[in-house]
């Protein structure tokens, strides 16, 4: 709607995506492309008289997305797929999609905006006027090719005006609709489920900071750095420290300030307009919900990268993503390795 309010003739796409077929799924189908929600799109659609198209994208999924989610479990890493579900799946999608019928432009709702610098001519990502549902960190991965076709109507509005304006165009129909937190292709009450299906079960010890067992872990894949939930341990709280692959090794500690780091090492990293200079001050954060906390980031050989925070961080945790900005522009992302 907004879209044809500024006068472009806009086409509407859903992209079908695979959801693990499994009866401990509490998701059954994916929230956001359900039967239900492909129905949604197609009724609105077809209200605002735009054509609509399904786009059945499970194949390169389960590769490109679930593939690499799985691989970096099995690699006692933390993967992010939204943030590699975003460049390598849906944007690429998308656009080719789009190519195949002259259409040079994709429109999505993320909560974030993009400008081009009049003087160098490079696109640049900001942040969303709504701070709360800014979802720069998710797109921090896109290209200048990618950025410079790309539209984001939300991106000035804040969501409570996202709603009020659906209402007074007569959509209600979002404000009954639950939004999904889980991956979009399997509950999060379900994970455990697949992770022991998909990966397996590999039980070890958990050993803490004096080297004694502690306990018994089923398998590196099912923790994350900082995790005190789920441990099973008596005498504590414990908190999740790190990973010994080699010796199937959980590390486990009483003491938080354990989980604290101040260096971070990233690679390979993605800097959207071209990188900034050799070491430079920026605003970072090494999760999504997550306020950026100060820090040099210094760019070294082969897009690799070291930010340097002023005051250490919680729980930095390899395979996922820090991601780094200047006063609301977002400079890029890199892979956490340590």
């Amino acid at each position: 709607m907004l879209l044809k309010k500024a006068g472009w003739d806009p086409v509407g796409v859903s992209l079908k995506y695979p959801v693990w077929k499994d009866p401990s799924n509490g998701l059954r189908e994916n929230v956001c492309c359900s039967a239900e929600s492909f129905r949604i799109a197609k009724d609105i659609c077809r209200k605002l008289d735009v054509p609509h198209h399904l786009c059945d994208v499970s194949r390169e999924f389960k590769k490109e997305v679930i593939g690499y989610f799985l691989n970096g479990l099995r690699n006692a890493r933390t993967p992010n797929p939204c943030v590699m579900c975003n460049r390598f799946l849906k944007f690429k999608k998308l656009f080719a999609w789009a190519g195949r019928r002259g259409i040079r432009h994709v429109a999505t709702g993320h909560y974030a905006r993009v400008r081009r610098d009049s003087r160098t001519g490079l696109c640049r990502l900001v942040t969303a006027r709504d701070r709360e549902k800014d979802q720069t960190y998710s797109l921090s991965f896109l290209s200048q090719a990618q950025l410079r076709n790309i539209l984001l109507p939300l991106g000035d509005m804040t969501k409570r005006e996202v709603y009020d304006t659906a209402v007074r165009e007569g959509f209600e129909v979002f404000l009954k609709r639950k939004q999904s937190q889980d991956f979009c292709f399997v509950a999060g009450n379900s994970m455990g489920a697949f992770l022991a299906r998909e990966v397996g079960v590999k039980e070890g010890e958990m050993r803490d900071d004096d080297d004694a067992v502690a306990g018994h872990h089923r398998g590196l894949h099912f923790y994350t750095i900082g995790q005190r939930k789920g441990l099973g341990l008596s005498g504590g709280p414990f908190f999740v420290k790190g990973f010994e692959p080699a010796k199937n090794v959980l590390r486990v500690t009483k003491d938080e300030r354990a989980l604290l780091q101040k260096e971070v090492r990233l690679g390979p990293c993605n800097f959207i307009s071209g990188i900034p200079g050799r070491i430079i001050r920026v605003r970072a954060k090494i999760r999504y919900r997550q306020d950026a906390a100060p820090a040099r980031l210094i760019v070294d050989a082969g897009k690799r990268a070291t930010l340097v925070f002023d005051k250490p961080q919680r729980a930095v945790t390899p395979g996922q993503f820090a991601v780094f900005y200047q006063r609301d522009v977002c400079l890029g992302a890199g892979e956490i390795q340590g």
